[in-house]
């Protein structure tokens, strides 16, 4: 077929069906975005969304706690005593206006009565009458008024005369204080007839400006002017609105606000504004507590707003400041919420970490748990205060262990502190494991067990104040470090707790496998991110827990985490030193009572205290003869022998232990053991071990031995 013979008009018809069949009939894989609806009413119809209802308490929040009830009625109590008292004061001043206003009064109360008397209320309706020259109805009104003054001029006469009567009666016939009394009503009625439009007779007890109750566009105003633009726009009605979930309702001695925040805005970004939030509240900073509730949704925000600044609120008072015992495995009391409610803390199973600035507060709160651990009389307390200050002088009375000083002496008391410790830890898991399990069921230490004398698994506690002078030692820090680590791992199960604090939060003084695996944490006023996140934890600063929030007058005021599912921020009780000191008495008592008092308490010279010995010039002495290498076991067993008082507490140990033992006191001389190898029979047995020549290079590096 040539060019000039071909059909060009059936080939666009062809052309032009193919066209129109693919585009009605597409093929399996293409799918044509438009034509499918992105919301399918239908199906939003039909779906059942799962729901979960949330119950309102019948009661309010504040009539659930004994506390906070305790504190409502407390605070009406207290409001309807200082009016009493304050109008009370000055009731002279009330019956002087009253006096000279009576005669103001009197007048007007006879004025009133003439004009009743007369038909005075008639006479602008007479006057019309005369005006108008209405004769017929002006005579009417007249009679209509005699007989009004006629019969009103008899009751007025009639009530005088009764009055007169009566007042006579009453000043010759009755008892003086009946007299007097219905005299100084009289005054007061006609006072009170008498007083002028713009002058009160009482003055109003309130001292200083009424607080404003918080509302929701009260708050919602506030949030709009923090500077978080997506607030901005949802006060300005645009974007996403504020969410109030619950009712803005009285909590404690403040106000609670639950708020849902726009979409993509987080709760942390207002409580990073707390202080502009504070003033957008015309509130005092320590007024105003924005919380987070990440269990919801990062957006949920708790707002309370205090009635008092916390930091200007009175100290609290420890409860078990006069009387009372402590059991551990119970909470015990550590001081008040903003809203005045009790917080509680527990010592068994957890680990302590206390940390904040200097100045703020921290050996104070120390001395709460250390007094708690007081007053349970099964309880063993070391203490060691490496401040030199002697702030915890007061556990003198009961500890078994005690260190005040900032010197080697007092650090290296604390390290054999730790070290003791982690043989108690080895010693308190075999006998754990060698308990019957309906004895001992989940392998770990129980109140019953505790309070069993000669299993030897009373609670523990060592308390080391300003630590970080101890994990910083050139000479005993690294092993402290180590030590620390394995006994907060592993004692919290054996009733050993440990109790930290420090004013220097830094990798340097607390190390990080100290203080990531501690359960409780308290910290006060830091200055810094890093150091937020080395007490509290992690990602704490990030989370919205900052301590760094805390001003100069919030001492004692600091942010608790791992005793509550929730981040809590706490006003510790405040024990002063007579206080502490009596305390500590009443737990010497206790121990008395119970024949547990013993050690530093007791009188009795610490072993850290005694004789100090040469641990390398030791090793030395009993070194085999002509041997390079020696098993750790070798030399631990004549170490035992040489000096039992010293060494021959490891003589019963396991050979890994033995081994373990020696390897850690070794370790601040630089030495280091190895493998070393011994044939037995047939067989090759390799046992860790320390070399002679390292042996004698440590001794001649060394400046001076210990």
């Amino acid at each position: 077929m040539t060019i000039e013979n071909f059909d060009w008009q059936a080939r666009e018809a062809e052309l032009n069906a193919r066209a129109e069949i693919e585009t009605i009939a597409p093929d399996d894989d293409y799918v044509d975005a438009a034509a499918i609806p992105v919301d399918d009413a239908e199906a939003h119809r039909a779906w059942n969304a799962p729901t979960s209802d949330r119950r309102a308490p019948i009661l309010p929040a504040w009539a659930l706690s004994r506390t906070a009830l305790a504190a409502e009625l407390g605070r009406f109590g207290k409001l309807m005593a200082y009016r009493c008292g304050y109008h009370g004061a000055r009731l002279p001043v009330y019956g002087a206006r009253l006096l000279v206003w009576s005669p103001v009064g009197a007048a007007r109360v006879v004025g009133s009565v003439w004009r009743w008397a007369s038909d005075a209320e008639g006479r602008p309706i007479r006057s019309d009458a005369v005006t108008a020259h209405d004769y017929a109805a002006y005579q009417g009104l007249v009679r209509l008024r005699d007989r009004h003054v006629r019969f009103r001029g008899a009751l007025t006469i009639t009530g005088a005369l009764g009055l007169a009567g009566a007042g006579l009666y009453i000043g010759l016939g009755t008892p003086d204080h009946v007299a007097w009394s219905t005299l100084a009503g009289t005054i007061a009625a006609l006072g009170l007839a008498g007083k002028p439009a713009d002058k009160p007779l009482v003055t109003r007890a309130v001292v200083k400006a009424k607080l404003r109750p918080l509302t929701a566009p009260l708050v919602e105003k506030a949030l709009g002017s923090i500077g978080i633009a997506a607030l901005n726009q949802a006060v300005k009605g645009g974007g996403d609105k504020i969410g109030f979930p619950d009712e803005i309702a009285r909590d404690g001695a403040g106000w609670r606000a639950v708020v849902d925040l726009p979409a993509g805005t987080t709760a942390v970004e207002v409580i990073d504004r707390r202080d502009k939030l504070a003033a957008a509240l015309a509130r005092p900073l320590g007024c105003v507590w924005p919380e987070g509730q990440s269990e919801v949704h990062p957006g949920r925000l708790v707002l309370w707003v205090g009635d008092t600044d916390l930091a200007e609120a009175k100290a609290v008072a420890w409860p078990l400041a006069k009387s009372g015992t402590v059991d551990l495995f119970q909470p015990f009391p550590l001081g008040v919420d903003p809203r005045g409610q009790v917080v509680t803390g527990e010592l068994m199973f957890t680990n302590w970490l206390v940390g904040s600035i200097p100045g703020m507060g921290k050996t104070f709160l120390v001395k709460l748990p250390v007094l708690a651990a007081g007053l349970d009389a099964r309880a063993e307390v070391q203490v060691f205060e490496l401040k030199g200050t002697g702030d915890l002088a007061f556990a003198e009375q009961f500890a078994t262990r005690y260190a005040s000083g900032a010197d080697d002496d007092e650090i290296e008391a604390a390290l054999v502190a730790l070290r003791d410790l982690r043989n108690e830890c080895k010693k308190r898991a075999r006998i754990i494991k060698d308990l019957p399990r309906d004895l001992c069921p989940e392998n770990k230490v129980t109140p019953e067990l505790a309070s069993r004398k000669g299993l030897g698994l009373h609670p523990l506690v060592v308390a080391i104040d300003e630590c970080q002078e101890l994990f910083s030692h050139p000479e005993f820090g690294k092993e402290a470090a180590e030590l620390a680590e394995k006994i907060v791992k592993l004692g919290r199960a054996l009733g050993v707790i440990l109790i930290l604090a420090t004013q220097r939060p830094d990798k340097d003084s607390l190390p990080t496998g100290v203080s990531a695996n501690v359960g409780t944490r308290a910290c006060l006023r830091v200055m810094g991110q890093v150091e937020n996140d080395m007490i509290l934890g992690t990602s704490a600063y990030k989370n919205g827990i900052r301590a760094t929030m805390f001003t100069k007058r919030d001492r004692g005021v600091f942010y608790l985490v791992g005793a509550a599912d929730e981040p809590l921020i706490v006003k510790g009780a405040f024990v002063d030193g007579p206080k502490g000191e009596a305390i500590a008495a009443r737990a010497r008592a206790l121990r008395i009572a119970r024949g547990t008092l013993s050690g530093h308490a007791a009188g009795e010279v610490a072993e850290a205290e005694g004789p100090r010995f040469d641990l390398l010039a030791d090793l030395a002495a009993v070194w085999p003869e002509g041997e390079a290498n020696v098993w750790n076991t070798v030399l631990v067993d004549r170490l035992a022998q040489l000096r039992p008082e010293a060494y021959g507490h490891w003589a019963n140990l396991a050979d890994e232990e033995k081994t373990e033992a020696l390897t850690g006191a070794v370790k601040p001389f630089g030495l280091a053991t190895k493998g070393v190898s011994r044939r037995s029979g047939a067989r090759q047995i390799n046992r860790r071990g320390l070399n002679r020549g390292d042996l004698d290079k440590a001794r001649e590096g060394r400046q001076g031995g210990r």
